[in-house]
């Protein structure tokens, strides 16, 4: 659409030059009297005519007429289409993601699409796991539609909002704000919509981090903190942060570290390791048996999961969301 308002443009620019260069050239006009003669004849708008016309000069306005109107109503159609079909396109396109989000469930929303909020949406992505972000800032909007992902603009801290976001039926929420304040003040809104929520909020200034659990998030981040420990691990232990950057960022293949809760209704409790089937199946390895506030690292195949416990595994994405899907 935006190269046929170009077009149209560049014609209508050519016809008034075309125009006006050839009542200089045949009547003798001055630039001005021929520019102004040229206007009015593919406006059509009924003005007398500057200067009486030869009969040569009669002849090219009939023609500047016919191809001037016929080149100012394509520029017109054009433009009105742009307009209205870019404002009705924009409608549809937004009906049909608020459709798309209110039937989400076990999604995760993430507020803010600064850096730390990017990194979130592309995480969720690559793993596979349904995702609507919020922010009001237009640049960030604009990219998320581009890039076909769901979206609301406004404010994050709002209730209206949050509940536009189906927050009463989503697994999580990250808090990823530019502020301590406007994250404390997300984490106690979302809390109190929907109290099994699980939240994981950002936080810049180490006093944040209790206040956020207070207010119900139930893990707080540090950025810089989390930076620190990640350059002294670069330095002491290479090898080991090339193996997780490896993991990370493989554009190919999918690796994480993941988790499976075991609850009441769980085809793995009361089982062993063994028994289970996790310590034969591929595509992953079981490194951590999580039992109230103890780990068990290397498990055997002798330990016993319990209802409560959770089975910390390493590997292939698929593979252990092929897992999870079958394991309650």
């Amino acid at each position: 659409m935006i190269k046929r308002l170009i077009i149209a443009l560049i014609l209508l620019a050519i016809v008034i030059v075309a125009g006006s260069l050839g009542y200089m050239a045949i009547e003798g006009w001055g630039i001005l009297d021929s520019f102004y003669m040229t206007i009015i004849t593919i406006a059509s708008v009924g003005y007398m005519e500057v200067n009486p016309l030869s009969p040569n000069g009669r002849v090219f306005t009939i023609f500047l007429i016919i191809f001037g109107m016929g080149v100012l109503l394509f520029g017109i159609s054009t433009f009105t289409a742009f307009l209205v079909e870019g404002e009705l396109s924009e409608i549809l396109r937004r009906r049909k993601m608020e459709k798309m989000i209110a039937g989400l469930k076990e999604h995760y929303i993430v507020c803010g699409m600064g850096r730390i909020g990017r990194h979130i949406i592309d995480e969720l992505h690559k793993t596979r796991r349904l995702c609507v972000a919020i922010d009001k800032n237009e640049e960030a909007c604009r990219r998320l539609a581009e890039e076909e992902r769901l979206f609301i603009k406004g404010d994050a801290t709002s209730s209206a909002v949050l509940k536009s976001a189906n927050i009463t039926h989503a697994k999580g929420v990250f808090c990823s704000l530019p502020t301590d304040a406007e994250n404390l003040l997300l984490v106690l809104t979302a809390r109190g919509i929907n109290p099994l929520l699980k939240i994981v909020a950002r936080a810049e200034e180490d006093e944040s981090e209790e206040k956020m659990r207070r207010a119900g998030a139930d893990g707080v981040v540090l950025p810089e903190f989390i930076g620190g420990l990640r350059m002294t691990s670069a330095m002491v232990r290479p090898e080991a942060v090339t193996f997780l950057d490896k993991m990370l960022k493989d554009q190919e293949e999918v690796y994480r570290v993941e988790d499976i809760f075991v609850d009441a209704d769980s085809v793995f409790a009361g089982k062993t390791l063994k028994t289970s089937g996790l310590m034969e199946r591929k595509g992953f390895s079981v490194v951590a048996v999580r039992k109230g506030d103890r780990y068990i690292f290397n498990p055997s195949g002798d330990e016993r999961i319990e209802t409560g416990d959770a089975v910390i595994l390493i590997g292939e994405s698929e593979s252990i969301r092929e897992v999870k899907a079958v394991k309650g």
